[in-house]
């Protein structure tokens, strides 16, 4: 059999057993360079708290917490946003102000909080996930929480006692970690963690040191006693207030420019060059308090047992920080937890069209493995047959020229993910033929969809998650995707998830699209069932997560994007048909022995042949 090979299936690989275990083994020995061994069998669910579940009604924000990430004032009037609303349609106190639909999207809160994701852990086994990605819960007056108040305690929101709690941080020195306390926010995310963790659910934080707030305790100071501030040397301060006068002449750097965001001092700087590494690092007192913060998340009682803490970090636009630093911080967390995973956010070199090298992350001083973008964006041209659209033969050449250059470890922990914050929900990706990512909400492209996906994307978005379930690296869900919801790029990707027992008002489409429509958003049980299936799948065989892969030629050239997992005898075969036009694959002497394990779509296997329906395919073994 003839075939296109990825040279890292040549690797040696020790391989116990041959049935992957439900639950991912809690502790494990990993060498410095490499990465935890759980993470190779990770299938990621990523949780963004606010929009997630309303567990407790009691602990709604309020604006008196929410104000200091905007410039503009909240209305008077503002209210909590009912979990059921019409997305695009403006609650009574948005339309009573002058401000823009977005402003006030942004402003709007449903009430999600960690109350709510105790209560539908039961749903994340059902689902058969194993790994948690948290978008940041730390403290913060945003709804995304990137705009860090305090990093050593999680959103007082988000916990049962707002109030309490705020009382509570008021009475520590942030500076001093021996003064840090529990509020009841902290203690209820750990009891999240231990329920997780009982379940054989790792957890995974956001964390984003490359800037805070402007609510952040160290700024709040620097703001209040400027150049004799103790916080000064944490920022980039090109002027301070000239108290004489009655304007405000405090200028730092802010991340992209955005005040409301300013960036942590970097030093020992390399030239930066936009979309590549750098050399550097952080000041020595941000990044002590950086290691504290980590220290409490990795081992919340400091007792040296950290089984009761985090399990890794996701760290935010991680090519903004210097490689100096992120080797420091490498050897501070694997101090703590020999198995800690961290996956770092290396996007964009050239937005549109050329994504950042992630080789200088992983190397095995820096990261683990990086949000890999890069798996999505060219399978998303093969499937969709989009404005950048690859044909199967260009696919696997770009596909086996990517994943060559990663260790074997490294491959398998990628984070493979097709949606995210920050991205189109995939069903809205597969609704629409535009560059990955470009112009992909209504006030960039009136004419992008943003409604209920057709047949056809539902097809094409069932064959590129069965790829994406039986590729290597680790599988990820963006929540409410495996429930069929749909949305267009930040901040509609974002709306509160349509839980089965929720009756929700129908949508009508965005006021700045050029079409109309009115539809009901509901829990899709088919599409819930078909990721439940796919996740089953992927836990059926060690192969699909511990498996070698080599394109097969033969039936690339027939038009099946094809594969085999496999370790040593035991193997699967995988083939998939990318178009909308039937295809028909001879299969060699070896493969026509071989029995259907999973299959998606109507096919028929007949002696030599198999004929595949448009957007179909089929999972093959031996027995």
């Amino acid at each position: 059999m003839m075939k296109l090979y990825i040279p890292f299936c040549l690797l040696g690989m020790v391989l116990l057993g041959c049935k992957q275990k439900d639950k991912i083994n809690t502790m494990e020995n990993t060498a410095f360079e490499d990465s935890p061994k759980w993470a190779e069998s990770a299938i990621w669910y990523q949780i963004f708290v606010e929009r997630f579940h309303n567990g407790n009604l009691s602990n709604d924000p309020t604006p008196e917490f929410m104000q200091a990430t905007f410039d503009d004032t909240i209305p008077a009037n503002w209210k909590i946003s009912p979990w059921t609303s019409n997305w695009y349609a403006r609650q009574d106190w948005e339309q009573a102000s002058d401000l823009q639909f977005y402003t006030t999207v942004q402003m709007r809160r449903y009430g999600g909080d960690l109350q709510g994701v105790m209560d539908k852990i039961p749903y994340l086994v059902d689902l058969g996930i194993n790994a948690v990605y948290f978008n940041p819960i730390n403290d913060a007056p945003s709804l995304h929480k990137y705009d860090v108040r305090h990093y050593h305690h999680v959103d007082i929101n988000f916990g049962n006692d707002p109030e309490g709690d705020w009382k509570l941080i008021q009475g520590e020195d942030a500076s001093k970690p021996e003064t840090w306390v529990m509020t009841s926010a902290d203690k209820l995310f750990f009891e999240v963690v231990k329920k997780m963790h009982e379940n054989g659910i790792k957890v995974v934080l956001d964390f984003s040191f490359n800037h805070t707030g402007r609510a952040f305790w160290a700024f709040q100071d620097l703001i209040k006693r400027q150049a004799q501030s103790p916080y000064k040397d944490w920022y980039e301060i090109k002027s301070f207030d000239d108290p004489n006068t009655s304007s405000d002449e405090l200028q730092y750097e802010g991340w992209f420019g955005i005040k409301h965001l300013p960036e942590l001092k970097k030093i020992r700087l390399s030239q930066k060059v936009e979309g590549q590494s750098f050399e550097g690092n952080i000041v020595d007192p941000v990044k002590a308090h950086i290691f504290a913060v980590c220290k409490k998340y990795m081992d919340p009682n400091g007792d040296g047992n950290v089984e009761d803490g985090i399990d890794g970090m996701r760290l935010d636009v991680a090519e903004h920080v210097p490689m100096g630093f992120w080797r420091d911080f490498r050897k501070y967390v694997r101090s703590v937890n020999p198995s800690f995973y961290t996956v770092g956010e290396c996007w964009w070199k050239q937005f549109p069209d050329h994504l950042m090298d992630p080789l200088p992350w992983v190397q095995g001083d820096v990261f683990d493995a990086v949000m890999h973008y890069h798996w999505y964006k060219p399978a998303r041209s093969l499937f969709r047959k989009s404005d950048d659209s690859l044909s199967l033969p260009d696919y696997c050449e770009q596909t086996v020229a990517l994943w060559k250059n990663y260790k074997v470890n490294t491959a398998r922990s990628m984070m493979n993910l097709n949606a995210s914050h920050d991205s189109p929900r995939f069903w809205t990706s597969m609704s629409n033929t535009n560059k990955y990512k470009f112009q992909a909400k209504n006030t960039d492209y009136a004419g992008y969809y943003t409604g209920l996906p057709d047949e056809d994307a539902i097809a094409r978005g069932k064959a590129l998650l069965l790829h994406q379930f039986t590729f290597i690296g680790s599988p990820h869900v963006w929540n409410g995707d495996e429930m069929g919801m749909w949305g267009s790029d930040d901040p509609d990707n974002r709306k509160p998830l349509w839980w089965p027992e929720m009756d929700m008002m129908e949508e009508t489409n965005s006021p700045y699209a050029s079409y109309t429509y009115l539809q009901k958003p509901q829990f899709d049980k088919g599409l819930h069932q078909y990721y439940k299936d796919l996740i089953a799948l992927r836990k059926s065989n060690m192969v699909l997560s511990q498996g070698a892969i080599d394109f097969v030629a033969d039936y690339v050239s027939q038009g099946a994007l094809a594969y085999v997992r496999n370790v040593e005898a035991n193997d699967m075969l995988i083939l998939i048909n990318p178009s909308s036009e039937k295809i028909s694959v001879n299969l060699n002497e070896v493969d026509r022995q071989r029995k259907i394990h999973f299959e998606l779509g109507q096919n028929t296997l007949e002696g030599e042949t198999i004929e595949l329906q448009p957007f179909s395919g089929v999972v093959m073994t031996k027995d």
